[in-house]
């Protein structure tokens, strides 16, 4: 078996550049002697190990034999977690926000005639470049997955349409079921007549339309066929409908509304959702919140306040994390976890906002957001406290492959950085005088 220590170099570029040469196709790994966050009911374990075979977790615990052949990683001691949850964003459907034909991640059929179209059938999966250079430079910082969220646009509705799970490793497909997203408040309001009463009833009139009340030949009809029979998978306990949402009000219309309708939904945003904690407590809904949301920059977040997370998650409320829509700095979530426990919330929450919380969410923790036996190798070897944006990750694991540690940013970085290459340098050398 191969041993490797990731202290046996001092300097962290030096640790960085041994990570890459781990074996890309082992896929029989023995991660020895670390701090191993499971992000599950085992917890935290020190002086942990951690068994991969044929891609998946074998068992996680303290003296465990490698099996002949296997890379051995001798940890030293620290933290393992699984790959980090990116939030909500367009990661493989944006890849330059200020090129329109490579945004992808809104549908707005009545764009022409400023008329609303409403086609929840609409999945941006369908969309997603596993090519796209926004991956790598999101997965060498240890997040592995992503949950593409449809947008809303002028000749669109409030209803976005579809999104879902996509693990950051390649691969074209996703897992798990798809997500519908809803967008309510202030920024939908030109999608709804400018009235936010309006945006009710509109979600009535398609519930109407679902279950027949309204038929499809009536000249008032906003859904196509394959439009409710997609609402029809959500309406009565079905898939996890995600409500872009932050004043209280509209929050507490969105669970009479949803409640009534018996539906399994999720908020992002929840600006002022603390002012409900006990409601949403209740109701089991989680909320994927913004820490770094301090001052109302609208009128819709009035009460935002950086105690949010902490103040929901005191009340029962599963806390998730999510900037919503930065897809370019969608690897910065880990600062978004950290702000949140320095504001309250505590640790392990923080671990399991970006893990756990989310996983179990949206229907993958099967999969992906805990280092348990069966789960998905997609692991994160991190230099100290994955919550703390002085540490980074020295290698991360996807199915057990070690992924190369490179990404656009860090080879522009080395091109400039090397004088042998004939390149000029990034910043000249001083003179000595």
């Amino acid at each position: 078996m191969s041993r490797v220590s990731v202290l046996s170099r001092a300097p962290l570029f030096s640790a960085l550049l041994a990570c890459v040469s781990f074996a890309a196709s082992a896929q029989n790994l023995l991660i020895r002697n670390a701090t191993v966050h499971t992000a599950s009911a085992q917890g935290s374990l020190e002086n942990a190990d951690v068994l991969v075979s044929g891609g998946a977790v074998r068992a996680v615990g303290k003296g465990l034999v490698a099996p002949a052949g296997a890379q051995v990683i001798d940890a030293q001691g620290k933290p393992v977690t699984p790959t980090l949850f990116a939030g909500i964003t367009e990661i493989g459907l944006e890849e330059v926000s200020g090129e329109k034909t490579t945004v992808d991640q809104t549908v707005a059929l009545g764009a022409d005639t400023k008329e609303m179209t409403v086609r929840p059938e609409f999945d941006v999966t369908l969309a997603y470049n596993p090519d796209s250079v926004v991956i790598p430079v999101t997965r060498i910082e240890g997040i592995g997955w992503t949950l593409l969220g449809a947008g809303t646009a002028t000749g669109g509705s409030i209803v976005a349409g579809q999104g879902g799970i996509e693990r950051l490793d390649g691969g074209p497909d996703p897992i798990g079921p798809r997500v519908l997203f809803v967008r309510l408040g202030k920024d939908s309001l030109g999608l709804s007549g400018s009235s936010r009463a309006a945006q009710w009833m509109i979600l009535d009139q398609l519930i109407d339309e679902v279950r027949g009340r309204i038929g499809p030949d009536n000249h008032a009809a906003l859904l196509t066929p394959a439009g409710r029979a997609t609402l029809q998978k959500y309406f009565g306990g079905g898939g996890r409908i995600v409500f872009g949402v932050d004043r209280a009000a509209d929050i507490r219309q969105l669970l009479r509304w949803s409640s009534r309708h018996q539906l399994r939904i999720a908020i992002a945003g929840g600006g002022e959702a603390w002012r409900l904690a006990p409601q949403l407590a209740a109701a089991k809904v989680p909320v994927f919140v913004n820490p770094l949301s301090n001052l109302p920059s609208d009128f819709d977040q009035i009460g935002a306040s950086m105690e949010n997370a902490a103040r929901l998650r005191a009340a029962g409320v599963p806390v998730g994390f999510s900037e919503g829509g930065v897809s370019h700095n969608a690897r910065k979530v880990r600062q978004l976890a950290g702000n949140a426990v320095a504001a309250g919330l505590p640790w392990a929450d923080g671990l399991a906002g970006l893990t756990r919380v989310p996983a179990e969410t949206f229907g993958v923790a099967g999969e992906v957001g805990s280092i348990a036996p069966g789960r998905r190798a997609d692991l994160v070897l991190w230099s100290g406290d994955p919550l703390d944006v002085s540490s980074v990750a020295l290698q991360v694991w996807m199915d057990g492959r070690a992924i190369p540690m490179r990404s656009r940013q860090t080879e522009l970085r080395d091109r400039y950085l090397r004088p042998e290459n004939g390149l000029p340098r990034a910043y000249p050398t001083p003179e000595v005088r």
